[in-house]
């Protein structure tokens, strides 16, 4: 009787070759979005690093995730698991960080009164 712990079944490549490319759209997306929002020509204020502090974290912890599952050795289940905590991690924190950034440009927006009367 060779039972094997289920923790330790190899994960299957092609599954995962699709959650490296899931993960890495995903962190271009949050890249992107980095990108799009530094060039915006409104000036930063200080509060801003509310909102970039959760994203840079994020995308610090997705670009983790990617660099474990890019290993041989996440065909290991408990590897493979532990990058997945890492990367949703990372996505949530991410996010955060995003509804953060809109929510304070809604309310810079409208100290200034530039949103449009009803």
């Amino acid at each position: 009787m060779d039972e094997q712990d289920p923790k330790e079944e190899p994960i299957e490549t092609m599954f995962r070759n699709g959650t490296i490319t899931v993960v890495g759209i995903l962190l271009a997306f949050s890249l992107g979005f980095v990108t799009h929002w530094a060039a915006n020509p409104v000036p930063w204020q200080l509060h801003d690093l509310f909102a970039v502090v959760p994203i840079l974290g994020g995308i610090v912890l997705q670009m983790r995730a990617l660099s474990i599952l890019l290993d041989v050795g996440s065909l290991r289940r408990p590897v493979f698991d532990r990058a997945n905590r890492i990367f949703m991690f990372g996505l949530v924190l991410t996010a955060c960080g995003v509804g953060l950034a809109i929510l304070l440009d809604v309310f810079e927006m409208s100290v200034r009164s530039t949103l449009p009367a009803r």
